[in-house]
């Protein structure tokens, strides 16, 4: 066996590597190259066969695993065990997602009740059980990691790295000690915010359909000080993507430990409040954390003038005002939406949504391009990657797990060193883990990867 195989053996298992045979390794052989040259591909080629890679946002659907949606299956979905093989991705976090289940049911949308936070809690209850039951499923293939120490050791085995992290403070409700239930059960980073204010924090989006105003809390709540505290004392990363401004600030002034935007792009870029400013990375930076550009297309490039043509004609039918800006372009925002009957919310929110899918997606260029502008802005060592597949991630080639290969061929192409390149993949998020795990108080010690994963029915 040659030595290339011989690592693809170690990355796949060797029972997967029998199930795939020969098209397996031509997956391998033959990724999209985007028109690199034949030494750029080689470089990246030869950088993945050693190099730690992380996306540090990837979300998993509640119906994954199940029949037509297979992780060992190269399927439709932007990430599976095929997809992971033909790109040659290390690990990436998976994330315990919760949000109220406002489009389901008979007569959706839903305003809030308070069976929405059970519902949440039960999503983040499914998706733990489809992640632990990957590891089940796969054990020669698959493995969780506890602590950067046991990333490396698993990518040393070959094995695909799960990182467990969580977002949105809303189905924890007013319950501080289950961040403690779930550091124990191997969550290793945690965001306040989604979009919608919660009772911990003001998120960078609030939702006039849920009874949101911008700023409601001045940043965070009581509990969300209380949390910043906790979140240090369990070793756990602190995410502040999506949160306000004003919370932002309060967790860089309360955190003694390094901070992580998981999934952020730069405002700069594309003016929106979901969007990093160029203060809030360089108080991440002073934290001595890691942004993590996210390969979002709309994040990335301003909507093109057909479309937001084709939105003010969607807002002149619902009596709205002509677009004043862009964060009102991107969701159902407007301070009058509260007042809205359910369902002319549902109506103008599906259209508005159907007008954006058609918005021509960014490309990989736009995407180092983010890249490229928070490096000058924080330098070299506070930038990672994201790709947030599975919740509306990826761009013109980066559209799923398989092409991550390209990323790192157009890095190569601007000039990044492979020491730089290798910050940008992983290196610098591991750096962080390390030091917030470091900063924790010895009682909240972390549980070792063996002793964490449930027995699945």
């Amino acid at each position: 066996m040659n030595i290339r195989l011989r690592n693809k053996a170690l990355y796949l298992g060797l029972p997967l590597l029998l199930a795939l045979g020969g098209g397996g390794y031509l997956a391998w052989d033959h990724w999209s190259n985007r028109g690199y040259p034949a030494e750029v591909t080689q470089q990246a080629d030869a950088l993945h066969e050693y190099m730690l890679t992380f996306d540090s946002h990837i979300s998993l659907p509640l119906d994954y695993a199940s029949a037509g949606n297979e992780f060992d299956k190269d399927g439709a979905g932007q990430f599976d065990l095929v997809k992971l093989n033909r790109g040659r991705l290390s690990g990436a976090a998976l994330n315990l997602f919760g949000w109220p289940e406002m489009w389901n049911g008979d007569n959706a949308p839903h305003k809030p009740t308070a069976a929405f936070v059970d519902e949440a809690r039960h999503q983040q209850e499914v998706r733990y059980r489809i992640i632990t039951g990957l590891v089940r499923d796969f054990p020669n293939q698959v493995a969780i990691a506890y602590s950067p120490d046991d990333f490396r050791r698993l990518h040393g085995e070959g094995k695909f790295v799960i990182f467990l992290s969580m977002l949105n403070a809303y189905p924890l409700g007013n319950d501080i000690d289950l961040l403690d239930t779930w550091a124990a059960r191997g969550m290793r980073m945690f965001g306040f915010s989604y979009i919608g204010n919660n009772a911990w924090a003001d998120s960078s989006r609030p939702m006039p359909f849920f009874n949101d105003t911008p700023n409601a809390l001045g940043g965070l709540s009581a509990i969300g000080k209380q949390a910043v505290q906790r979140l240090n004392d369990l070793g756990v990363i602190i995410d502040v993507s999506q949160m306000s401004t004003p919370a932002l600030e309060q967790v860089a002034q309360l955190s003694r430990a390094p901070l992580v935007a998981s999934h952020s792009a730069p405002r700069a870029l594309v003016d929106i409040p979901r969007n990093l400013s160029d203060r809030e990375l360089q108080l991440i930076k002073d934290s001595g954390g890691v942004v993590q550009v996210v390969a979002f297309s709309q994040y990335l490039k301003p909507l093109t003038q057909g479309t937001r043509d084709k939105l003010n004609a969607l807002r002149q039918r619902f009596d709205l005002p002509p677009l004043q800006d862009l964060a009102m372009a991107l969701m159902p925002g407007d301070p009058i939406i509260a007042g809205w009957p359910e369902q002319r919310f549902g109506e103008y929110a599906g259209a508005l949504y159907g007008i954006l899918e058609d918005e021509p997606k960014a490309t990989l260029q736009d995407f180092v391009a983010a890249i490229d502008y928070t490096v000058a802005k924080v330098g070299i060592d506070h930038v990672g990657i994201s790709s947030d597949f599975n919740e509306g991630g990826g761009v013109q080639g980066w559209d799923n797990v398989g092409e991550v290969r390209n990323v790192t061929a157009e890095l190569i192409a601007r000039g990044y060193s492979e020491a730089d390149i290798a910050k940008l993949w992983g290196g610098n998020f591991m750096r962080v883990w390390a030091q917030v795990q470091k900063a924790a108080q010895p009682v909240a010690s972390l549980q070792s990867a063996s002793s964490v994963v449930e027995a699945q029915p």
